[in-house]
């Protein structure tokens, strides 16, 4: 007898954010792609986020979290191709005070220089955990990614949520540095 076994993939366990509730981010969670990277969508234990990639390894997005304000953290620009340009700021592990996913980050990890196009991984970032907070919509959106992720591939998969998060329109744009 063949007995098919469905709903047994791992769910990741994710604080909620404290905006989730947010109609808007349900929204913006329907529109997510089912694979991220070529990484496949994992069931989450709360609402207004997803996961992708292993239960051991996942990279996790959280909508709802709260809206940072002018900073000076790494602000990049992800442009999807014939689509939305999205702000993310990048910010490594131990810059952070609350990355808020279910992993915490490894203690004693070095925050590397963030690579030059302020995205790509493909092992040059090294080992430690990176979040990417959307800039200048509301409510934000939070990607943790990994260190096991992104030292085996690049995060320029951040351009596939672009059509998502683009249904929360940008208030604010980055600013860059004129010299």
């Amino acid at each position: 007898m063949l007995v098919a076994v469905a709903g047994c993939a791992p769910t990741v366990s994710v604080a909620e954010a404290p905006y989730g509730h947010a109609p808007e981010c349900a929204r913006v969670v329907l529109a997510l792609p089912p694979e991220l990277g070529g990484l496949p969508q994992l069931a989450t234990s709360s609402q207004a986020s997803t996961a992708w990639g292993t239960a051991t390894a996942p990279i996790v997005l959280r909508c709802g979290v709260e809206p940072p304000g002018p900073t000076t953290d790494r602000c990049v620009t992800v442009e999807t191709p014939g689509g939305p340009s999205v702000d993310w700021l990048a910010v490594p592990a131990d810059d952070e005070v609350d990355p808020g996913a279910a992993a915490d980050a490894p203690e004693g990890a070095e925050a590397p220089d963030a690579p030059s196009d302020g995205v790509t991984g493909g092992g040059t970032v090294g080992a430690t955990d990176w979040t990417f907070t959307t800039y200048g919509r509301e409510p934000a959106i939070e990607v943790v990614v990994p260190a096991e992720v992104v030292s085996e591939r690049s995060t320029s998969f951040l351009d596939q949520l672009g059509p998502a998060v683009d249904l929360l329109a940008p208030e604010r744009t980055c600013l860059g540095l004129t010299g």
